[in-house]
């Protein structure tokens, strides 16, 4: 009896190593990034969940460790409730992975998980270290909230703006006849109903347009792609994207770009959006305004068109914010 007592209590002793093997290097070393992202509340929430209570932790590196050894798999743990969708989304926007900025949890965590098995991300052995415990025993990052906050908040926009960016000229291109792809779900859905487009283009004479509603906003940039057959392609570099946000939740995306058809280049593009969440529509971002300033060959004087720059300064950039 004594030695049955030994030999279950030595399989009661195994059951967390064999869950530890249910998480690779690279899955460890990714959840353990994710980990660092979310509060100091949910991370000890999740601990309890995943150990049912069972283990009492004293501190954050113990809750994340303790987390990490008794996932059964990545995908278990990323689809955890307290694992938020924009927690997802911000660790793959830092990892440099472009994902559309209304994308579903689900779709996130399978891309994530494809990152993963990819052998594209290379494991920092110093990711473990970097804790919440660590961070809090920094005064010099926690002495102003708010200067956080900002920092924070300046990479976010950025990456916001580049993944905007990225979604949106997808979208739109899609509706080209001339790519023999599949158009993407474009429409009216995508604006806010008092949506106002501004377009002016410079092509030999100039002429402006002024659009009201999301229905006829959406169908006058439809026909740029689907009936004009215009590829329109953004500079995503600095000198081509700036981001900007208001205190009153509208953020300002300008980017500059080149616009297409079949082989030739016709021209450049500056675009600005003002963009808002839509509270009632899971936060998502939607299109409150647009500018949109056309200029073709002749209008451009011999100007660089390969990597067009934006010619609006900070200032007049501000001005659209307030």
């Amino acid at each position: 009896m004594a030695e049955e007592g030994r030999e279950d209590l030595n399989i009661s002793i195994t059951v967390p190593n064999m869950t530890m093997t249910g998480l690779s290097k690279t899955e460890r070393a990714g959840c353990t990034k994710i980990l660092n992202i979310m509060s100091k509340d949910d991370i000890l929430s999740l601990s309890d969940t995943v150990t049912n209570k069972m283990i009492v932790v004293e501190n954050i590196t113990e809750a994340i460790e303790t987390i990490l050894s008794f996932s059964k798999n990545a995908e278990e743990l990323l689809r955890r409730k307290k694992v938020y969708r924009d927690i997802i989304f911000k660790y793959l926007a830092k990892e440099g992975v472009v994902m559309p900025p209304n994308s579903e949890k689900h779709q996130l965590v399978k891309r994530t998980l494809e990152l993963w098995s990819s052998g594209k991300v290379v494991v920092d052995q110093s990711v473990p270290v970097e804790t919440y415990d660590n961070r809090e025993e920094k005064p010099t990052e926690t002495a102003s909230d708010s200067m956080d906050m900002k920092a924070e908040a300046g990479f976010d926009l950025l990456v916001l703006g580049q993944q905007f960016c990225q979604w949106f000229f997808q979208l739109l291109n899609s509706q080209n006849p001339s790519l023999g792809q599949q158009p993407q779900d474009w429409g009216p859905q995508h604006f806010w109903p008092d949506v106002k487009l501004r377009l002016l283009s410079r092509a030999g004479s100039e002429q402006t347009e002024e659009f009201l509603g999301a229905e006829l906003v959406s169908l006058r940039l439809l026909a740029l792609t689907r009936e004009e057959c215009l590829l329109l392609s953004p500079n995503l570099e600095p000198r081509g994207l700036k981001v900007l946000a208001s205190p009153h939740g509208l953020v300002l995306v300008a980017v500059a770009g080149t616009i297409h058809r079949d082989t030739a280049c016709l021209g450049i593009f500056e675009q600005i959006f003002g963009l808002i969440r839509s509270p009632l529509e899971k936060n998502s971002w939607k299109i409150k305004f647009i500018n949109l300033k056309i200029r073709g060959q002749d209008a451009l004087g011999g100007s660089e068109m390969a990597a067009p720059a934006l010619s609006y300064n900070s200032t007049e950039l501000q001005l659209l914010c307030s």
